[in-house]
């Protein structure tokens, strides 16, 4: 697959100012006309009302701002962001006629110290504060490169000087939990080299990379209109390592344009190294918890590097609904959904409405941006409640912009957003504070590596349908930049006392966002390989302090020494059940045992070579089992599984050659099996 994209240089976002907290704010009057609004012919309930907004936009009467210009804001005209104003206002009206119900998100004030607390905690290194000797903790540093050490070098001397500074307690100092002899607390970093994409650098081995061919990178859908200049993007080394020469900070003109046509976004090339790619769902939930932690320390690092302020929400709790559609949370909904459907991702409502627009809606003209009737959506909103479980709602009955409505008011009555209030004020800081759209989208994809699994899951699921909407654009006049502009306060503006002035500081910044979103989305559910490396390197520190500690077990070692005698026995038939590889010494280098319990041929050794592809074994296996394998399972796509060994759980690229892999975690099992949906 190829993502394709040419830097567009810098980006500049203009702050809103609100005149006062029942109006919309004004802009600034160096505004320079940049682009016709795109409008449907059908009308709008309050057009005439966003008109008047747009006149209160560029009002010379508007009072001084009440923040400075950024360095990095956009110009924008008043007519240019119409139809996100009017989105507003529209989601307004419908607060304000109790169609939704009001949920405020209160902010706590943060005591000094308790940031960085919270922060060595979400990334795992509450071992840090309690003092106690954790081995997750001590096998999360032993992975760290330069860059992200003095990240966490950086936080955790900020808690310990401030407690201090308290007099709480006395805070155990680093060296005494994990044995540096420095003069003052440093962490073991690990050597900054290019790693290959399976996540292990391999003695001597450079990252061979292929020609281009369809399978070889990753495709966003190029519009044919998009620059030819190509930048690739590389997963092989951390994003903060990359960062050589910090920006200089410069005043930027002031008539510097955020340019909204398609064809200004850039173009990258992701291509896929001999060990293929890894999405999300290719990771165990635990190996998933793990990026979880390295992708916090790697986007503050990052952060760091870019001499920018990595800001975060502190959020009373809020704990909406317990049963029910909307305010419920994703969390909670999956729960309920899980009973009735197994292994569900994505909230059965959210599904539905998806399915509904593009069985039905993807053609329609102003599509997202053509208001249904208010009162119809309050009504349908009411009868999903009470029928949706039943099975008895008629969706025959729901037009296209009234689905549209309640999808939109479902995002909105999330008790938390979908992009997680906590890391808000980081999606607005990566474009107003970081020029390059290069360095925003690696930006975004730590932030996207950080969400909850339901979050990530649900935001995975809307952007593929609004990647079909921007589509099916030539019918339903909806561009990038018009669905952006109106999926962004939906989004972005969320419920809460500093609301108006977040809004309207963050309208263009936010439709940057949801547009980098949509158009980039298949890179951003890939998981960098660097993080994979940490993660493997991770599981291998477990692995010896768990040996160590297994050697005092008596038991154990009576255990192994009965496994031992087992594994000299004779050879089982095949397809008898055998033990895994690391247990089995008659198999030769290179030679690995494939596993696949739902065919009739249940295991095989397959000697590996230099041009072996996991495709290759999955055909084999298809080939042996085409006439015993049952229909249901014929219709099933299957994929090649690497479990154990210095990783939990790896659904292997169909593209990634096996003796890399294989070299790369000798002790793994090899299992084909369906592909978690």
């Amino acid at each position: 697959m190829t993502m394709e994209m040419k830097d567009s240089g810098s980006v500049v976002l203009t702050a809103y100012h609100p005149h006062s907290p029942a109006r919309i704010p004004g802009m600034e009057q160096s505004f320079v006309p940049d682009m016709a609004p795109s409008h449907s012919p059908t009308s709008r309930k309050s057009l005439s009302r966003c008109r008047r907004i747009n006149r209160m936009l560029s009002n010379e009467s508007a009072p001084p701002p009440a923040f400075s210009r950024s360095n990095s804001q956009a110009s924008m005209d008043s007519t240019s962001m119409e139809d996100f104003w009017c989105e507003v206002e529209s989601i307004k009206e419908s607060r304000e006629d109790g169609s939704e119900e009001a949920m405020l998100l209160e902010f706590k004030p943060a005591d000094e110290g308790e940031l960085e607390a919270e922060w060595l905690q979400d990334v795992g290194l509450s071992t840090l504060i309690s003092g106690a000797e954790e081995e997750d903790g001590q096998a999360l540093l032993s992975t760290l490169t330069r860059t992200q050490a003095a990240a966490v070098q950086k936080r955790y001397n900020t808690y310990t000087q401030t407690l201090r500074k308290k007099n709480k307690h006395t805070v155990r100092d680093v060296r005494d939990i994990f044995g540096t002899s420095d003069s003052s607390p440093t962490f073991e970093t690990v050597p900054v080299s290019p790693v290959s994409s399976n996540g292990i650098q391999l003695p001597g081995q450079k990252p061979v990379w292929k020609s281009v061919s369809s399978n070889s990178c990753l495709d966003c859908g190029i519009d044919k209109g998009s620059p030819s200049i190509t930048e690739e993007l590389c997963y092989e080394v951390s994003f903060s390592e990359s960062i050589t020469v910090l920006p200089k900070t410069q005043e930027w003109p002031k008539n510097q344009r955020f340019k909204k046509e398609d064809s200004a976004l850039p173009k990258f090339i992701v291509r896929k190294s001999r060990f293929g790619l890894t999405e999300v769902g290719d990771l165990s939930p635990e190996d998933m918890k793990k990026i979880r932690y390295l992708s916090l320390i790697e986007l503050t690092a990052f952060y760091d590097a870019l001499g920018v302020e990595l800001k975060r929400n502190r959020v009373e709790r809020v704990r909406g609904r317990e049963n029910g559609l909307f305010g419920v949370p994703l969390t909670v909904l999956l729960e309920n959904d899980q009973k009735k459907v197994p292994g569900i991702k994505v909230p059965l409502i959210f599904q539905k409405l998806l399915l509904k627009l593009e069985e039905t809606g993807l053609e329609t003209e102003g599509i997202l941006r053509v208001p249904g009737s208010a009162s119809r959506v309050k009504n349908l909103h009411q009868e999903l409640e009470a029928k949706f479980y039943e099975d008895t709602f008629d969706w025959d009955q729901v037009r296209n912009n009234d689905a549209a409505g309640l999808l939109k008011m479902f995002i909105r009555e999330l008790p938390s957003p979908l992009f997680t209030v906590e890391y808000l004020p980081a999606f607005i800081t990566l474009v107003e504070k970081i020029s390059k759209i290069k360095l925003q989208l690696q930006a975004l994809h730590l932030l996207i590596m950080l969400m909850p699994e339901a979050n990530r899951d649900a935001a995975k699921a809307f952007l593929q349908f609004l990647k079909k909407v921007v589509a099916n654009e030539g019918k339903n006049k909806m561009n990038l930049w018009n669905v952006s502009m109106i999926v962004a306060p939906n989004l972005f503006i969320y419920k809460g006392k500093r609301a108006n002035q977040q809004e309207m500081q963050a309208a263009a910044t936010t439709a940057h966002i949801v547009r980098l979103l949509i158009r980039y989305q298949d890179i951003l559910w890939t998981v960098p390989s660097f993080l994979i490396s940490q993660v493997r390197k991770m599981n291998e520190a477990a692995m010896n302090n768990s040996k160590r500690q297994l050697m005092f077990d008596k038991g154990v070692r009576k255990l192994l020494r009965r496994k031992t005698m087992e594994r000299d026995r004779p050879e089982r038939p095949e397809g008898a059940v055998t033990f895994p590889p690391y247990l089995q010494s008659d198999i030769p280098e290179g030679v690995i045992r494939v596993y696949a319990p739902l065919h009739s041929k249940v295991s095989m050794a397959i000697q590996l070579n230099s041009q072996t592809k996991a495709k290759d074994i999955l055909a084999r296996f298809h080939c042996e089992n085409s006439h015993g394998s049952s229909q249901h399972l014929r219709g099933q796509i299957q994929s090649l599984h690497e479990i154990g060994g210095n990783i939990g759980q790896h659904c292997l690229d169909p593209d990634a050659f096996m003796l890399d892999v294989y070299r790369a975690n000798p002790q793994a099992e090899w299992v084909i099996k369906p592909k978690a949906s």
